[in-house]
C-alpha cells in the first residue's frame, strides 16, 4: 500500500481487485439446472452457491475448511459524551472477555468450526501484548470536534488491517469475518455513512446498545456536527476516516479491501463493519464483488448502507449485537448452499426423469 504524496486527495493505493470468475459462475448455474430439484427451487442457496464457486474459482466449489473472524477492537472518544448506554471502559473489558472464549462470538465460531481473533486497535486501555501488536493509539477522537484520528495514523490504520488480512490468508483461512467491539463505534460508523449515503442523521440514527430517548437525542446531535465537519470530505475516504471515523474502522476498511485483493471471499457483519466496506469499496473499487451480507441489524443505518453497496443480506433476525455474530449465524446457510450444489445427486446419476425427457418421447403432447 503507498500514499499518493501528488494529489490534494489522502489516497491510500490498494492493488487492483480482481473480479470472481463469471466462467464459473456460469457453470455453477449450469450443474443447478441438472440437480435433481425443479428449477430454481432452493432460492438463494442458488445463487450464494454460485456465489462461492465464483470466488474459489471451481465448480463444483468446496466447503470452507478454515473460516476466520477477526474481531477489530477500539474506543471512540464520542462515548464519553452519552450515545451508548454503557461506558467506555467496557470495550476493554469485553476485548479480555473474547479472549477468554467468553463472548457471543466465541460461542457462534465454535459451533462453525471457525476460528476467533481479537487485535487491538485503539482501545483506552492496556491489553494483553498478544491482541495489541497493531495497535495505532488509545482512543479515537471525539468526532463532533475533533478529528478521529491524523492523518499518519489513519495510514497506518489502514495498513494495520491490510496486514492482518494478508497474515489471515497467508495462514490459511479460506473465509474471512470482520467483527467489531468498541462502546460508541455505531455513532462514526453512521456518520460514515449518512456522508457517503447523503442520508439526514434522524434516518441513520438507531438505538447502538439501547440507548434511552435523551440518549438517542444527544448520538442524533453528535451525529449532525460530525456531519458538517466531515461534509467536505465525501469523496476522499482517507479524509473521510481521519476526519468522522476512527483507527478500527479504517483498520476494517483496510483489512475488507485487502481481502478481496487476496481473492479471499468475506461474510459482511452489521452496521459497523458494513460503513468499513463502504469506505473499503472506495479504497479497491470491485471489493464488494467479494462480500456477501450476513444480516439486517436493527440499525436504521445498515440497511442504507447495503443498499449502496448492493448486498442482499442472507438473515434479518433483529440483532444488533455485532462483534461478527450476525455474520457466524449466516455462515451455516453459505455452507448449505455450497452443499448443495457439490454433493447433490443430478437427474442423469439418479435416474430421474425430467420435464424434458416427456417431451422428447412425446413432442406433440398428444399422450
Amino acid at each position: 500500500m503507498t500514499t499518493d504524496s501528488n494529489s490534494n486527495a489522502e489516497s491510500v493505493t490498494f492493488d487492483p481487485v480482481v473480479a470472481p470468475s463469471a466462467r464459473v459462475r456460469l457453470a455453477a448455474a449450469d450443474r443447478q439446472a441438472q440437480l435433481t430439484k425443479p428449477a430454481g427451487s432452493l432460492g438463494r442457496l442458488e445463487t450464494l452457491s454460485g456465489w462461492v464457486a465464483a470466488c474459489q474459482g471451481e465448480c463444483p466449489p468446496h466447503l470452507f475448511a478454515r473460516p476466520r473472524v477477526v474481531v477489530f477492537a477500539g474506543d471512540h472518544g464520542i462515548a464519553r459524551h452519552g450515545v451508548s448506554a454503557y461506558p467506555a471502559e467496557v470495550t476493554a473489558q469485553m476485548v479480555a472477555n473474547i479472549t477468554a472464549g467468553g463472548a457471543a462470538v466465541n460461542v457462534l465460531a465454535a459451533t462453525c468450526g471457525a476460528g476467533v481473533r481479537v487485535v487491538d486497535i485503539s482501545v483506552d486501555a492496556d491489553t494483553d501484548p498478544t491482541v495489541s501488536r497493531h495497535k495505532i493509539r488509545r482512543s479515537s477522537g471525539a468526532i463532533d470536534r475533533e478529528d478521529a484520528l491524523t492523518h499518519d495514523e489513519v495510514v497506518r490504520a489502514i495498513d494495520a488491517g491490510r496486514a492482518i488480512a494478508d497474515e489471515e490468508v497467508d495462514e490459511g483461512a479460506d473465509l474471512l469475518i470482520a467483527g467489531e467491539m468498541g462502546i460508541g463505534n455505531t455513532t462514526p460508523a453512521t456518520v460514515l455513512i449518512a456522508s457517503l449515503t447523503d442520508t439526514e442523521p434522524v434516518a441513520a440514527v438507531g438505538r447502538g446498545t439501547g440507548v434511552d430517548d435523551a440518549g438517542w437525542s444527544r448520538k442524533t446531535a453528535a451525529i449532525r456536527d460530525a456531519l458538517r465537519r466531515v461534509r467536505p470530505h465525501g469523496s476522499d475516504p482517507v479524509a473521510l476516516l481521519r476526519t468522522a471515523g476512527g483507527a478500527d474502522l479504517a483498520a476494517m476498511a483496510g483489512f475488507l479491501a485487502q481481502a478481496a485483493v487476496r481473492r479471499t471471499p468475506v461474510i459482511v457483519d452489521g452496521v459497523v463493519v458494513t460503513a468499513a466496506a463502504m469506505v473499503a469499496e472506495q479504497l479497491a473499487p470491485g471489493a464488494r464483488d467479494w462480500w456477501v451480507a450476513g444480516h439486517r441489524s436493527t440499525e436504521p443505518a445498515h440497511a442504507v448502507a447495503l443498499r449502496q453497496l448492493q448486498l442482499d443480506p442472507i438473515l434479518d433476525l433483529g440483532m444488533r449485537l455485532g462483534e461478527g455474530s450476525g455474520a457466524l449465524v449466516a455462515f451455516p446457510v453459505l455452507q448449505g448452499a455450497v452443499a448443495t450444489l457439490t454433493n447433490m445427486a443430478t437427474f442423469a446419476d439418479a435416474g430421474v426423469s425430467t420435464g424434458d425427457d416427456a417431451i422428447a418421447a412425446d413432442p406433440t403432447g398428444t399422450d
